[in-house]
């Protein structure tokens, strides 16, 4: 079986306050719209490679998965011989980066770079207006062309990652080409087939009527009353995994922010159409149409009974890689359905940004040189070789002017995904790149095709649409989001669990919308109103 695709983490929201500390930097530099040039910048050739003519080192810092060191990985010796910059690696393990991180700002000695970084927009301001972090828009406007064209294309990405007080502190991860907002539910083709279904359900009805058949009908064939119509796998957010798609089954974008198509901001959890999902959930589970574990297994423990041929529905990257099958186009892609509440499904979009992959300290001894390495990772031959290493271990051009190639056997005849995380650090990390289907120009087959058809049809096709705009929030509005969220998320997760599972009856849902008022969601709902009209009027 082929391994999962590790797909880039798009979680933009709950932001964490980093700790204040003392300023750094001038006020007449950052009026001025950055920093100076450094003491290197004439060494540095603005265009072409190299991108110095003497060797430098710079230190660089970010999330190691853990499979193969950086310093040797084939991308980062392949780019030293391109521009002339040998990288020193800080790194941390994925799992405990965060924390490295949160002690690297405090210290005071800090890495050159910071890749990968997952710098919070209250992290850039944060440490940006103090002077740590280096404002990046005058060096994108002299040393990264393929950035400031990306930029100039695309206002709605340059206001994004413009911080209020007008500076740009990180570069993002930019995903053109990956539409899903979360990972895609998908039906079992072979339950499809045993029920005689030849048309997907196209409202809540006719999904509960076909959860209700799969529970009923022994799909699976063993005999046994073994299937489970509906599963859910993410203990530490409920049912994040298929929250996003039911939701908008009544009218909803996103599960916490999101705005209307008449630009006003609702805060999720006390909408009437989140009242509408909670109910539809609690039928489901009243009747053991959704899985009981589904609150608290773990991800393995779902993909067993996907293996087992147990159930019905499921999100997952693929169908055929849950289900331990070589790639097929058996399992259709679920087609988002309407409901008595809402006519017309709210089908959700990536945000197509993931914001504080790239930063720059102000201990860096050449900006200038940094933002020409990086500024390679967003060209279309240089987010092909981050993304999928060097020309020739993985991969070679059969026509380089059109992009288009063709793959390599594995060297070792292993995996290739495992064999990718070898030889390049953008594997299951936020890394600084863009992604373009150029990159993929004849490596896709026939199941790749497929797929995209599926999301073009099922959704893109169906106005599919950003949930909210990757935005700042203003200092002030940063901490009164954070001092709130955490006790709200919390609150209405434990209420979710108990309004479906019927701990909570939904009798008692204006006490729920009660506290939820009294915990701050007017408030939550007024914040982002104010940025989004800031951001849109930018």
């Amino acid at each position: 079986m082929k391994t999962a695709k590790k797909g880039l983490g798009l979680a933009l929201s709950g932001v964490m306050l980093a700790g204040l500390l003392a300023g750094c930097g001038s006020a007449e530099e950052k009026e001025s719209g950055g920093n100076k040039p450094s003491e290197t910048a004439d060494k540095v050739n603005k265009e072409g490679f190299p991108v110095v003519n003497e060797p430098l080192t710079l230190t660089m810092m970010g999330p190691d998965v853990g499979i193969q060191s950086w310093d040797k990985m084939p991308l980062f010796e392949e780019m030293e011989k391109l521009t002339g910059i040998r990288m020193e690696f800080q790194n941390a393990p994925k799992d405990a980066f965060e924390t490295k991180k949160s002690l690297v700002f405090v210290s005071g000695t800090y890495p050159d770079i910071f890749y990968a970084a997952g710098l919070t927009p209250a992290e850039q301001m944060n440490y940006g207006e103090q002077g740590i972090l280096v404002p990046l828009e005058d060096l994108i406007e002299g040393y990264a062309p393929n950035v400031k064209k990306i930029l100039d294309e695309n206002p709605d990405i340059r206001k994004s990652i413009t911080a209020p007080d007008g500076h740009i502190y990180a570069l993002p991860v930019i995903e053109f080409n990956q539409p899903w907002y979360r990972n895609p539910l998908w039906y079992n083709g072979d339950y499809l087939a045993a029920l005689g279904m030849d048309k997907l359900p196209e409202t809540t009805e006719e999904l509960y009527t076909y959860f209700k058949r799969v529970k009923e009908e022994d799909p699976n064939g063993n005999g046994k009353a073994d299937e489970i119509p509906l599963s859910s796998a993410s203990p530490g957010n409920s049912l994040r995994d298929i929250r996003t798609w039911l939701l908008g089954s009544f009218g909803i974008h996103e599960e916490e922010i999101y705005v209307d198509d008449n630009d006003k901001v609702h805060y999720t959890p006390m909408e009437e159409g989140y009242k509408q999902y909670l109910t539809y959930l609690n039928r489901l589970w009243n009747e053991d149409l959704l899985d009981h574990e589904s609150f608290s297994q773990t991800a393995e423990q779902r993909e067993a009974k996907a293996r087992n041929n147990q159930l019905g529905m499921f999100s997952a990257w693929t169908a055929f890689q849950m289900m331990g099958e070589e790639p097929n186009t058996s399992d259709p892609m679920y087609s988002p359905v309407s409901s008595e509440f809402a006519a017309t499904p709210a089908i959700a979009k990536n945000k197509g940004i993931n914001t504080g992959a790239f930063a720059i300290s102000e201990t860096n001894p050449s900006p200038e040189a940094s933002i020409r390495w990086i500024d390679y990772s967003y060209s279309i031959e240089g987010a092909t070789m981050f993304n999928k290493g060097p020309e020739g271990i993985l991969w070679k051009y059969t026509d380089k002017e059109n992009y288009k190639k063709e793959y390599l056997p594995v060297p070792d005849g292993g995996d290739r995904e495992e064999y990718r995380s070898k030889i390049t650090p953008n594997y299951g990390i936020p890394a600084p790149t863009i992604n373009l289907p150029e990159i993929d120009n004849g490596l896709l087959g026939d199941v790749d095709a497929w797929i995209a058809n599926e999301t073009k049809t099922k959704l893109l096709d169906r106005g599919a649409r950003i949930p909210f705009p990757v935005l700042f929030l203003t200092p002030e509005e940063q901490a009164e989001v954070t001092t709130m969220t955490s006790d709200l998320n919390t609150y209405v997760r434990q209420m979710e669990a108990k309004f479906v599972t019927g701990a909570e009856p939904l009798a008692n849902w204006d006490s729920y919308v009660g506290t939820i008022k009294k915990m701050g969601g007017e408030r939550m709902a007024e914040i982002y109103q104010t940025a989004y009209d800031r951001w849109k009027a930018n």
